[in-house]
Protein backbone atom coordinates (compact mmCIF):
# COMPACT_ATOMS: atom_id res chain seq x y z
CA UNK A 1 0.00 0.00 0.00
CA UNK A 2 1.11 3.52 -0.69
CA UNK A 3 2.16 5.55 2.23
CA UNK A 4 -0.57 8.07 1.27
CA UNK A 5 -3.35 5.58 0.82
CA UNK A 6 -4.75 6.26 4.22
CA UNK A 7 -5.32 9.88 3.29
CA UNK A 8 -8.83 10.23 1.75
CA UNK A 9 -7.88 12.87 -0.79
CA UNK A 10 -5.12 10.70 -2.25
CA UNK A 11 -7.29 7.53 -2.67
CA UNK A 12 -8.15 6.62 -6.23
CA UNK A 13 -11.79 5.81 -6.87
CA UNK A 14 -12.50 2.13 -7.30
CA UNK A 15 -13.72 0.99 -10.67
CA UNK A 16 -16.83 -1.04 -10.77
CA UNK A 17 -16.59 -4.66 -11.70
CA UNK A 18 -18.87 -4.20 -14.71
CA UNK A 19 -16.76 -1.40 -16.16
CA UNK A 20 -13.61 -3.37 -15.58
CA UNK A 21 -15.09 -6.39 -17.30
CA UNK A 22 -16.24 -4.28 -20.21
CA UNK A 23 -12.75 -2.69 -20.60
CA UNK A 24 -11.12 -6.07 -20.37
CA UNK A 25 -13.44 -7.39 -23.03
CA UNK A 26 -12.80 -4.43 -25.28
CA UNK A 27 -9.04 -4.64 -24.72
CA UNK A 28 -9.06 -8.35 -25.47
CA UNK A 29 -11.06 -7.76 -28.59
CA UNK A 30 -8.70 -5.05 -29.81
CA UNK A 31 -5.66 -7.19 -29.15
CA UNK A 32 -7.25 -10.06 -31.00
CA UNK A 33 -8.01 -7.84 -33.95
CA UNK A 34 -4.43 -6.55 -34.04
CA UNK A 35 -3.09 -10.04 -33.94
CA UNK A 36 -5.28 -11.08 -36.85
CA UNK A 37 -4.33 -7.98 -38.78
CA UNK A 38 -0.63 -8.62 -38.24
CA UNK A 39 -1.00 -12.15 -39.50
CA UNK A 40 -2.79 -11.01 -42.60
CA UNK A 41 0.37 -9.42 -44.00
CA UNK A 42 1.35 -6.16 -45.59
CA UNK A 43 -1.53 -6.22 -48.08
CA UNK A 44 -4.01 -5.18 -45.46
CA UNK A 45 -1.68 -3.47 -42.99
CA UNK A 46 -2.73 -0.04 -44.12
CA UNK A 47 -6.49 -0.75 -43.43
CA UNK A 48 -7.70 -0.15 -39.94
CA UNK A 49 -8.92 -3.31 -38.24
CA UNK A 50 -12.26 -3.04 -36.46
CA UNK A 51 -14.61 -5.52 -34.77
CA UNK A 52 -18.32 -4.90 -33.93
CA UNK A 53 -19.75 -6.57 -30.90
CA UNK A 54 -23.47 -7.20 -31.44
CA UNK A 55 -25.55 -7.24 -28.27
CA UNK A 56 -28.92 -9.02 -28.28
CA UNK A 57 -31.83 -6.56 -28.50
CA UNK A 58 -35.67 -6.90 -28.42
CA UNK A 59 -36.48 -6.26 -32.05
CA UNK A 60 -39.88 -5.53 -33.69
CA UNK A 61 -39.92 -9.02 -35.29
CA UNK A 62 -39.53 -10.68 -31.90
CA UNK A 63 -42.36 -8.59 -30.46
CA UNK A 64 -44.54 -9.55 -33.41
CA UNK A 65 -43.73 -13.24 -32.91
CA UNK A 66 -44.61 -13.02 -29.23
CA UNK A 67 -47.92 -11.31 -30.08
CA UNK A 68 -48.67 -13.91 -32.76
CA UNK A 69 -47.94 -16.71 -30.29
CA UNK A 70 -50.34 -15.15 -27.79
CA UNK A 71 -53.00 -14.80 -30.50
CA UNK A 72 -52.49 -18.39 -31.55
CA UNK A 73 -52.88 -19.56 -27.94
CA UNK A 74 -56.05 -17.52 -27.55
CA UNK A 75 -57.43 -18.82 -30.86
CA UNK A 76 -56.66 -22.41 -29.83
CA UNK A 77 -58.51 -21.87 -26.56
CA UNK A 78 -61.47 -20.40 -28.48
CA UNK A 79 -61.44 -23.37 -30.84
CA UNK A 80 -61.48 -25.79 -27.91
CA UNK A 81 -64.43 -23.91 -26.43
CA UNK A 82 -66.32 -24.01 -29.73
CA UNK A 83 -65.60 -27.73 -30.11
CA UNK A 84 -66.77 -28.37 -26.56
CA UNK A 85 -70.01 -26.50 -27.25
CA UNK A 86 -70.50 -28.45 -30.49
CA UNK A 87 -69.96 -31.75 -28.68
CA UNK A 88 -72.46 -30.77 -25.98
CA UNK A 89 -75.01 -29.74 -28.61
CA UNK A 90 -74.47 -33.00 -30.49
CA UNK A 91 -74.96 -35.06 -27.31
CA UNK A 92 -78.12 -33.12 -26.49
CA UNK A 93 -79.48 -33.59 -30.01
CA UNK A 94 -78.67 -37.31 -29.94
CA UNK A 95 -80.45 -37.72 -26.58
CA UNK A 96 -83.52 -35.83 -27.84
CA UNK A 97 -83.54 -37.84 -31.06
CA UNK A 98 -83.52 -41.06 -29.05
CA UNK A 99 -86.42 -39.83 -26.91
CA UNK A 100 -88.34 -38.81 -30.03
CA UNK A 101 -87.73 -42.22 -31.58
CA UNK A 102 -89.01 -44.01 -28.48
CA UNK A 103 -92.09 -41.78 -28.40
CA UNK A 104 -92.73 -42.38 -32.11
CA UNK A 105 -92.41 -46.14 -31.66
CA UNK A 106 -94.87 -46.08 -28.75
CA UNK A 107 -97.32 -43.99 -30.79
CA UNK A 108 -96.99 -46.33 -33.76
CA UNK A 109 -97.59 -49.35 -31.52
CA UNK A 110 -100.69 -47.72 -30.01
CA UNK A 111 -101.93 -46.94 -33.52
CA UNK A 112 -101.38 -50.54 -34.61
CA UNK A 113 -103.30 -51.82 -31.58
CA UNK A 114 -106.14 -49.38 -32.21
CA UNK A 115 -106.34 -50.41 -35.87
CA UNK A 116 -106.26 -54.09 -34.94
CA UNK A 117 -109.04 -53.55 -32.39
CA UNK A 118 -111.14 -51.60 -34.87
CA UNK A 119 -110.59 -54.30 -37.49
CA UNK A 120 -111.61 -57.03 -35.02
CA UNK A 121 -114.73 -55.08 -34.02
CA UNK A 122 -115.64 -54.51 -37.67
CA UNK A 123 -115.18 -58.21 -38.41
CA UNK A 124 -117.30 -59.19 -35.41
CA UNK A 125 -120.00 -56.74 -36.55
CA UNK A 126 -119.85 -58.12 -40.08
CA UNK A 127 -120.21 -61.67 -38.84
CA UNK A 128 -123.13 -60.70 -36.60
CA UNK A 129 -124.85 -58.96 -39.52
CA UNK A 130 -124.19 -61.95 -41.77
CA UNK A 131 -125.65 -64.27 -39.13
CA UNK A 132 -128.70 -62.06 -38.70
CA UNK A 133 -129.17 -61.83 -42.46
CA UNK A 134 -128.88 -65.61 -42.75
CA UNK A 135 -131.53 -65.96 -40.04
CA UNK A 136 -133.83 -63.50 -41.81
CA UNK A 137 -133.26 -65.29 -45.09
CA UNK A 138 -134.15 -68.57 -43.49
CA UNK A 139 -137.31 -67.06 -42.05
CA UNK A 140 -138.24 -65.61 -45.46
CA UNK A 141 -137.71 -68.98 -47.09
CA UNK A 142 -139.89 -70.71 -44.50
CA UNK A 143 -142.53 -68.02 -44.81
CA UNK A 144 -142.54 -68.19 -48.60
CA UNK A 145 -142.84 -71.96 -48.44
CA UNK A 146 -145.72 -71.66 -46.00
CA UNK A 147 -147.41 -69.03 -48.15
CA UNK A 148 -146.96 -71.15 -51.27
CA UNK A 149 -148.39 -74.20 -49.55
CA UNK A 150 -151.28 -72.21 -48.20
CA UNK A 151 -152.05 -70.63 -51.55
CA UNK A 152 -152.44 -74.09 -53.10
CA UNK A 153 -155.19 -74.86 -50.64
CA UNK A 154 -158.47 -73.06 -50.29
CA UNK A 155 -158.38 -70.98 -47.11
CA UNK A 156 -160.56 -72.22 -44.32
CA UNK A 157 -163.61 -70.00 -44.02
CA UNK A 158 -163.33 -67.61 -41.12
CA UNK A 159 -166.14 -67.56 -38.66
CA UNK A 160 -167.44 -65.28 -35.99
CA UNK A 161 -165.35 -62.29 -34.98
CA UNK A 162 -162.41 -63.27 -37.22
CA UNK A 163 -164.69 -63.30 -40.27
CA UNK A 164 -165.97 -59.84 -39.36
CA UNK A 165 -162.44 -58.46 -39.14
CA UNK A 166 -161.37 -59.94 -42.47
CA UNK A 167 -164.57 -58.91 -44.23
CA UNK A 168 -164.16 -55.29 -43.09
CA UNK A 169 -160.49 -55.18 -44.13
CA UNK A 170 -161.22 -56.61 -47.61
CA UNK A 171 -164.06 -54.17 -48.07
CA UNK A 172 -161.55 -51.30 -47.89
CA UNK A 173 -159.32 -52.61 -50.68
CA UNK A 174 -158.73 -49.80 -53.17
CA UNK A 175 -159.08 -47.01 -50.59
CA UNK A 176 -156.30 -44.43 -50.42
CA UNK A 177 -153.42 -44.47 -48.02
CA UNK A 178 -153.13 -41.27 -45.99
CA UNK A 179 -150.83 -40.89 -43.01
CA UNK A 180 -153.01 -40.54 -39.91
CA UNK A 181 -156.09 -41.67 -41.84
CA UNK A 182 -158.84 -43.50 -39.91
CA UNK A 183 -161.51 -43.83 -42.65
CA UNK A 184 -163.98 -44.05 -44.00
CA UNK A 185 -162.28 -43.76 -47.43
CA UNK A 186 -158.60 -43.25 -46.54
CA UNK A 187 -156.45 -45.06 -44.04
CA UNK A 188 -153.00 -45.57 -42.68
CA UNK A 189 -151.93 -49.07 -41.66
CA UNK A 190 -152.73 -48.91 -37.94
CA UNK A 191 -155.94 -46.90 -38.52
CA UNK A 192 -157.28 -49.68 -40.77
CA UNK A 193 -156.37 -52.34 -38.19
CA UNK A 194 -158.04 -50.43 -35.36
CA UNK A 195 -161.26 -50.05 -37.36
CA UNK A 196 -161.25 -53.69 -38.57
CA UNK A 197 -160.80 -55.21 -35.12
CA UNK A 198 -163.47 -52.91 -33.68
CA UNK A 199 -165.90 -55.01 -35.76
CA UNK A 200 -165.00 -57.93 -33.48
CA UNK A 201 -165.26 -55.87 -30.31
CA UNK A 202 -161.45 -55.58 -29.88
CA UNK A 203 -160.17 -52.10 -28.97
CA UNK A 204 -156.67 -51.97 -30.45
CA UNK A 205 -154.10 -49.22 -29.66
CA UNK A 206 -153.88 -46.49 -32.31
CA UNK A 207 -150.26 -46.86 -33.47
CA UNK A 208 -148.26 -49.73 -35.00
CA UNK A 209 -145.68 -49.84 -32.19
CA UNK A 210 -148.34 -50.60 -29.59
CA UNK A 211 -150.34 -52.95 -31.84
CA UNK A 212 -147.22 -55.14 -32.37
CA UNK A 213 -146.99 -55.67 -28.60
CA UNK A 214 -150.69 -56.48 -28.04
CA UNK A 215 -151.93 -60.04 -27.56
CA UNK A 216 -149.76 -63.14 -27.90
CA UNK A 217 -146.72 -63.47 -30.11
CA UNK A 218 -147.01 -66.28 -32.68
CA UNK A 219 -144.55 -67.76 -35.16
CA UNK A 220 -144.80 -66.93 -38.83
CA UNK A 221 -144.96 -70.65 -39.57
CA UNK A 222 -148.09 -70.96 -37.39
CA UNK A 223 -150.27 -68.15 -38.68
CA UNK A 224 -154.07 -68.17 -38.51
CA UNK A 225 -156.56 -65.86 -40.21
CA UNK A 226 -157.10 -62.76 -38.11
CA UNK A 227 -153.52 -62.59 -36.79
CA UNK A 228 -151.95 -59.11 -36.85
CA UNK A 229 -148.73 -59.01 -38.85
CA UNK A 230 -146.06 -56.40 -38.07
CA UNK A 231 -142.86 -55.13 -39.67
CA UNK A 232 -139.99 -54.04 -37.38
CA UNK A 233 -139.45 -55.05 -33.78
CA UNK A 234 -142.11 -56.03 -31.28
CA UNK A 235 -143.06 -52.82 -29.52
CA UNK A 236 -141.21 -50.75 -32.15
CA UNK A 237 -142.96 -51.82 -35.37
CA UNK A 238 -143.42 -49.32 -38.20
CA UNK A 239 -146.22 -51.17 -40.11
CA UNK A 240 -149.11 -53.57 -39.43
CA UNK A 241 -151.62 -55.59 -41.51
CA UNK A 242 -154.03 -58.51 -41.01
CA UNK A 243 -153.45 -62.07 -42.16
CA UNK A 244 -156.50 -63.25 -44.12
CA UNK A 245 -155.40 -66.86 -44.82
CA UNK A 246 -154.19 -68.54 -47.97
CA UNK A 247 -150.72 -66.99 -47.52
CA UNK A 248 -152.07 -63.44 -47.99
CA UNK A 249 -152.60 -60.28 -45.98
CA UNK A 250 -154.62 -57.08 -46.32
CA UNK A 251 -153.24 -53.74 -45.28
CA UNK A 252 -152.87 -50.05 -46.09
CA UNK A 253 -149.41 -50.32 -47.57
CA UNK A 254 -148.28 -46.91 -48.84
CA UNK A 255 -149.48 -43.85 -50.82
CA UNK A 256 -148.66 -45.61 -54.10
CA UNK A 257 -150.73 -48.75 -53.55
CA UNK A 258 -153.31 -47.73 -50.97
CA UNK A 259 -155.18 -50.61 -49.30
CA UNK A 260 -154.25 -53.90 -51.05
CA UNK A 261 -154.28 -57.67 -50.66
CA UNK A 262 -150.85 -59.23 -51.24
CA UNK A 263 -149.07 -62.56 -50.70
CA UNK A 264 -146.70 -62.77 -47.75
CA UNK A 265 -143.77 -63.07 -50.16
CA UNK A 266 -144.55 -59.57 -51.47
CA UNK A 267 -143.23 -58.06 -48.25
CA UNK A 268 -142.38 -60.73 -45.63
CA UNK A 269 -143.35 -59.49 -42.14
CA UNK A 270 -141.11 -59.62 -39.08
CA UNK A 271 -143.57 -61.20 -36.66
CA UNK A 272 -147.21 -61.62 -35.67
CA UNK A 273 -149.53 -61.33 -32.67
CA UNK A 274 -152.89 -62.99 -32.01
CA UNK A 275 -155.71 -61.15 -30.28
CA UNK A 276 -158.67 -63.36 -31.33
Amino acid sequence: MSHTAHIPSHRKPRRSASKMALRAGVTGGVLSTLAVAGAAGPAIAAEPATQTIEMPTLTTDLSSQVAQSADATQQAAANYQVQAERDAAFDKAATQAKKDQVAAEKKAEAQRKAEAKAKAEAEAKRQAEAKAEASRSSERTTLQATASSSSDEAPAPASGSVAAVIAFAKAQIGDAYVSGGTGPNSWDCSGLMQAAFKQAGVDLPRVSQDQSATGTQVGLDNLQPGDILYWGGSGSAYHTAVYVGGGKFVGAQNPSTGVVEQPLSYDPPTGAVRVL
